[in-house]
């Protein structure tokens, strides 16, 4: 008797916790984690590239040693930034992560710029390769922050929703970080385009 009886409050239990919405918390915190991952991914990816773009460049433009520092710095720092599942749910580690891959993709963009005014180097084969190689690393990680923001939004909207945020609230499921544009004031003025020239 006393064996059914303890059958029957887990299966009172797990009809609980699945009507409260702890299976979709952990579906969707999966999910988070999954997208995550991928974000992390395309960035190292990136910042493997970078040494071997940098010494390319630094072969046809040594005296532009500025430009190439503050890349190598921005790698650094970018790399120097322990990224654990932990950082989902920190939003001052996140956004840490966030500047230091802003910065980097700053000074590449810097770096891009400058070789332009070397035409032997934009016409080296290997530099030609590693810029096509970081332009598909930047496209993919656009495509992994677009699909760890949708994910995140599933969440923090089943973790804020009512009663969905009450199980939040008890298991621990606090709403995650996404990623935001470094300057929105700067992007929401229109360039200025000037055709007198």
């Amino acid at each position: 008797m006393k064996k059914w009886s303890s059958w029957i409050m887990l299966g009172l239990l797990s009809i609980l916790l699945s009507g409260c919405g702890y299976n979709q918390f952990q579906a969707r915190d999966e999910a988070v984690k999954a997208a995550w991952g991928e974000v992390v991914n395309q960035y190292q990816r990136r910042a493997d590239l970078v040494p071997n773009l940098v010494n390319t460049v630094k072969g046809y433009a040594s005296h532009e040693r500025e430009t190439l520092e503050a890349v190598t710095k921005a790698r650094a720092a970018a790399t120097s930034i322990q990224v654990t599942p932990e950082v989902l749910n920190d939003p001052q580690a996140f956004q840490r992560f966030q500047q230091a891959q802003g910065q980097l993709t700053q000074a590449l963009s810097r770096l891009l710029a400058v070789s332009e005014n070397y035409p032997q180097l934009k016409a080296d084969g290997l530099f030609r390769d590693l810029q096509s190689q970081l332009e598909g690393t930047e496209n993919r990680i656009t495509v992994a922050r677009q699909r760890y923001i949708k994910s995140v939004e599933e969440y923090n909207v089943l973790a804020r929703s009512f009663p969905t945020n009450l199980t939040a609230m008890m298991f621990g499921y606090p709403v995650r970080p996404s990623f935001t544009v470094d300057n929105e004031k700067a992007i929401s003025n229109a360039p200025a385009v000037n055709f007198g020239k």
